[in-house]
């Protein structure tokens, strides 16, 4: 069962929300009217006091959450949210245990839980770190690079890509030495790849067969793949994300726990992602 954080969030501020306006509305003026009767000679500040002192522990609750549930939704679903590498798909560009923050207006303002889009704020580009609903199961978050936008043509061959028949550049910069839980990528080729003036990293392993063939994207949808190449379950066997999957661009790591290695990397906080 997947845990859905957004819509536990759009219902407890909803329901709080509802009982501190009805204790507005109606329960607290029926509270005070009763103090009233039981004791007319109390002067008006007295008896809000001792309305207040017969407030239902439900209302009180609601009132100490409503306030936070709702700022912590407004945030989460139109500002930032934050999300958890669980994998190495992305390696070397993220690793496990990396704790990033999404930036959720990058590519529109949309309603939680049912994400309609409300407002154009900006559209995905080649070479951006996004994550989305994955289409086989839109209740799972993926992260990956985007390298096709709509109406490219992209082609994957020998472990190169190619944007509308132009090869994408790339440099060898060595062998990649892995640690903690990357250990286990330690010996593949690192590479520096320049996709629209977007410089970073991807892992190959020369030996590894690669699945290869050419593709062009549709309206209205994005080809993805991992920076780990051989490693990375993307766009080459699923397909294309659709634009309503988008959820934001990945901006930077704001903290790093290594499981494997039970430590914490100090030196990847505040990276910017790219």
């Amino acid at each position: 069962m997947t845990f859905d954080l957004e819509l536990i969030l759009v219902l407890g501020t909803l329901v709080t929300g509802l009982v501190w306006l009805a204790d507005m509305i109606w329960w607290r003026k029926s509270r005070m009217a009763k103090v009233e009767e039981a004791g007319p000679q109390r002067d008006k500040r007295a008896a809000k006091a001792a309305a207040k002192a017969r407030e239902p522990w439900y209302v009180d609750y609601a009132k100490a959450f409503f306030p936070v549930l709702l700022i912590v939704l407004v945030l989460r679903a139109f500002v930032a949210e934050p999300f958890r590498i669980p994998s190495g798909s992305m390696m070397p560009t993220l690793l496990v245990g990396d704790f990033i923050l999404v930036n959720k207006s990058s590519y529109g303002i949309r309603l939680p839980v049912v994400r309609t889009r409300i407002m154009e704020t900006g559209q995905p580009q080649r070479g951006d770190v996004a994550v989305f609903r994955y289409p086989a199961n839109p209740r799972e978050d993926y992260i990956k690079r985007i390298v096709g936008i709509p109406g490219d043509r992209v082609g994957f061959y020998d472990k190169r890509l190619y944007i509308n028949g132009d090869i994408v550049p790339q440099e060898v910069l060595g062998t990649y030495e892995g640690e903690g839980s990357g250990a286990v990528m330690t010996g593949a080729r690192l590479m520096e790849e320049r996709l629209d003036g977007v410089t970073h990293q991807v892992l190959t392993w020369p030996n590894r067969q690669s699945a290869e063939g050419e593709v062009v994207v549709p309206e209205g949808h994005y080809f993805v793949l991992g920076d780990n190449r051989d490693n990375s379950n993307d766009s080459r066997f699923w397909g294309f994300v659709p634009e309503a999957n988008l959820v934001g661009r990945a901006m930077f790591i704001w903290m790093h726990w290594d499981h494997a290695a039970k430590a914490m990397d100090l030196g990847r906080l505040g990276t910017r992602i790219q």
